[in-house]
């Protein structure tokens, strides 16, 4: 048997057109330019754990500009009846939540303080006596305005 020297050559390909990458570049700038538009930069770090309780009825804030986040739950290795309290960035006291509040709502611009609303995001096992005091003093301050956030049942 003989074998042909040609069969191992490669056949010559069919003339195929080369794609065309001149606008690849305004694509990829486009969509990093919509995901910098509608991404939401977390504001606040949360120190402690949570797990928000489950509702029906909810509603998205509005005015998100306006906003002050209460975070209560447990910090990490903390005692199972211990809870702590954190506003924005900072682990408070429940003596100190009307200083840091007050706080808060001079940094805001002097239209967003009248639309300044206070988003619990407490712990489902968090014990209402908490929860009450923590409102107790936001009406020290006159911040009337609490949202409690859960999630979708």
């Amino acid at each position: 048997m003989r074998f042909n020297r040609y069969s191992f050559r490669k056949k010559p390909r069919p003339d195929v057109p080369t794609l065309n990458t001149a606008s690849l570049p305004d694509l990829i700038f486009t969509v990093l330019f919509f995901f910098m538009l509608v991404t939401h930069m977390r504001s606040a770090e949360e120190k402690v754990q949570y797990t928000i309780p489950q509702g029906r009825e909810l509603q998205q804030l509005t005015h998100k500009a306006a906003n002050c986040y209460i975070f209560i739950g447990r910090q990490p290795g903390a005692a199972p009846d211990e809870y702590s309290i954190q506003i924005n960035d900072k682990l408070v006291k429940l003596a100190d939540v009307e200083k840091y509040v007050e706080a808060e709502r001079a940094k805001m611009a002097s239209d967003d303080q009248a639309y300044m609303t206070v988003t619990i995001k407490a712990d489902k096992q968090v014990p209402v006596g908490l929860i009450t005091d923590v409102k107790k003093a936001l009406k020290k301050t006159y911040a009337l305005k609490i949202n409690y956030s859960a999630s979708e049942k």
